[in-house]
């Protein structure tokens, strides 16, 4: 791991994260490559200015919830070989209704070199903290659809009233949002634009359990 990386869930506390892509649930239908631990990375810079954001959502009785941070170019590259594969239709209804999944790419909804590999990106949303449910968004994360986009026609006014302050909060706390996701936000001033790592969202017992499984499957 990168010397000015963090795992949020140590320098952020009060973050709920849930790792998509290091589970079953994500666009994909399974667990990434890179992703050895469900646990949330990134720069150091973008954990102080999470921990802001964190600080602002709960002044509106909001806390946030985060689906990705860093990632690994070698997950990109597997999704790039994903893209690649038949149709199985798994996930297509749930994250890609309306476009082939090779399309992903064009459309602008994955990328070949993701800001994410950069370690200054997010995907997350809100939840109240006093009942824990998610603040409606009008779509799950990962829905590569126009109804995903800021602005979008056609979601309820609460998911509309969501966005608006999701956005609030991220844009006041030095993020900026991606026009088509409105789970997606990078830091204005990320410390690594030109850089695009690669070493594994890690951790000790996941090295272990992973070095182990190798072994017994060899």
């Amino acid at each position: 791991m990168h010397d000015d990386f963090a795992f949020l869930d140590e320098v952020v506390p009060g973050v709920r994260w849930d790792a998509k892509y290091a589970t079953w649930d994500n666009f994909t239908g399974g667990p990434v490559e890179g992703y050895l631990a469900n646990r949330i990375m990134g720069t150091r810079a973008l954990c102080v200015a999470l921990a802001d954001a964190r600080d602002l959502a709960a002044t509106m009785g909001l806390g946030l919830l985060v689906w990705d941070g860093y990632r690994p170019q070698r997950a990109v590259d597997c999704f790039v070989r994903w893209s690649k594969q038949p149709e199985d239709g798994r996930t297509k209804h749930r994250h890609y209704p309306h476009i082939d999944r090779c399309e992903m790419f064009e459309q602008g909804y994955v990328a070949t070199k993701s800001a994410h590999s950069r370690g200054s990106t997010v995907d997350l949303t809100l939840f109240d903290l006093e009942t824990g449910d998610l603040v409606p968004m009008g779509g799950g994360f990962d829905l590569m659809d126009t109804s995903s986009h800021h602005g979008a026609k056609g979601i309820t006014r609460d998911a509309a009233r969501g966005r608006r302050q999701l956005r609030a909060i991220m844009e006041a706390s030095g993020f900026d949002a991606y026009p088509l996701e409105w789970w997606h936000y990078t830091l204005s001033d990320e410390p690594y634009p030109d850089t695009y790592f690669d070493f594994p969202v890690d951790s000790p017992i996941a090295s272990a359990v992973y070095a182990a499984t190798a072994v017994r499957w060899r």
